[in-house]
């Protein structure tokens, strides 16, 4: 990609290593500072490393608030988050400054959407508990009540969220003879074609045996899925967590150990990495570190999606995905 503006190498800081060949472009336009680890950035390092720079490659372990931009100083022009949440970023503290904010949207739908059902999978046929007990080397043998699992087929899931990737949930559950609602604050207006049917957040979780929570982290979602909602839930019924602070954690690991749940799935946790210690303890909870954009494929593609939005904002251009 070539610069139509004034050709200026600005100075831009990138607060993760990131998978191989992204930063060549950059590299190759800007004075590029990395942080060169697999390690969240310090947070006393990464306000000095800010410090005069045009540009910022961020995750989402990387807080951008007040102390962030006052650090940073008038000349940042750009937060470009690696990732589709911004959770982490305190959006009109940027616009007050007049910093441009990025995502990386729709690039890692199809992946997230891949291990989602690989975590439905799991969690509805006990796969965990399947392979701790052989690693375990605890006895087992085959019988007919052992470690009984959820069918998929011909049982309702239920989709909290049917942005891109609850859509793409959706395209794969239908392969498994699944039927499907889903509940956003308002019907999608493509709701026959999708196959799903909208439902209240009451109906959704009454009806379904499956659900999968998919939707963005917000004031209003924050801890939506509290004792009382997840009650609601049938009984033996499963649920897989892709969003983090969505789901209460101490209410799922207490469900799960009633026995009001058969089994959850967390792929995304509330405090990560920290996990919930209550669903540690909990034979039924499948626990994953974060795994929903993992391959390199897509990994490579947030990162250049990353790379495209500074290029095109530190040219005088407007950014692809702007937040």
């Amino acid at each position: 990609m070539g610069l139509t503006g004034t050709g200026r190498r600005e100075r831009v800081l990138v607060t993760r290593r990131l998978a191989p060949g992204t930063l060549d472009r950059l590299t190759a336009h800007h004075a590029v500072e990395l942080h060169d680890s697999d390690a969240v950035m310090p947070r006393d390092r990464l306000l000095e490393a800010v410090r005069g720079k045009a540009a910022v490659l961020t995750t989402l372990d990387d807080r951008v608030d007040e102390e962030f931009l006052e650090a940073a100083g008038p000349g940042l022009r750009v937060v470009a988050n690696h990732a589709v949440g911004l959770h982490n970023i305190d959006r009109g503290a940027c616009a007050a400054r007049g910093v441009e904010v990025t995502n990386t949207p729709g690039v890692l739908t199809e992946s997230t959407a891949d291990l989602t059902m690989a975590l439905l999978l799991g969690a509805a046929r006990r796969i965990g508990e399947g392979e701790r007990t052989v690693r375990s080397g605890t006895p087992w043998n085959w019988a007919p009540n052992f470690l009984l699992g959820l069918e998929l087929s011909g049982a309702r899931l239920g989709i909290l969220g049917m942005g891109e990737i609850g859509r793409a949930v959706a395209r794969r559950a239908r392969g498994f003879g699944l039927s499907i609602g889903y509940h956003n604050r308002s019907p999608l207006p493509d709701e026959h074609a999708s196959g799903a049917a909208w439902r209240t957040l009451e109906q959704l979780l009454a009806e379904s045996m499956l659900l999968v929570v998919s939707c963005p982290l917000t004031d209003r979602t924050r801890g939506l899925l509290d004792a009382r909602h997840l009650a609601l839930l049938p009984t033996g019924a499963v649920l897989v967590s892709i969003t983090a602070g969505v789901v209460d954690e101490d209410a799922l690991a207490a469900a799960l150990g009633s026995g009001a749940l058969l089994a959850a799935a967390v792929d995304h946790h509330t405090h990560e990495p920290a996990v919930n210690q209550a669903l540690l303890a909990q034979e039924g909870a499948l626990l994953t570190p974060h795994l929903g954009s993992a391959t390199t494929h897509t990994r490579q593609a947030m990162g250049a999606l990353a790379v495209d939005n500074i290029l095109a904002v530190l040219d005088g251009r407007r950014p692809p995905t702007p937040a």
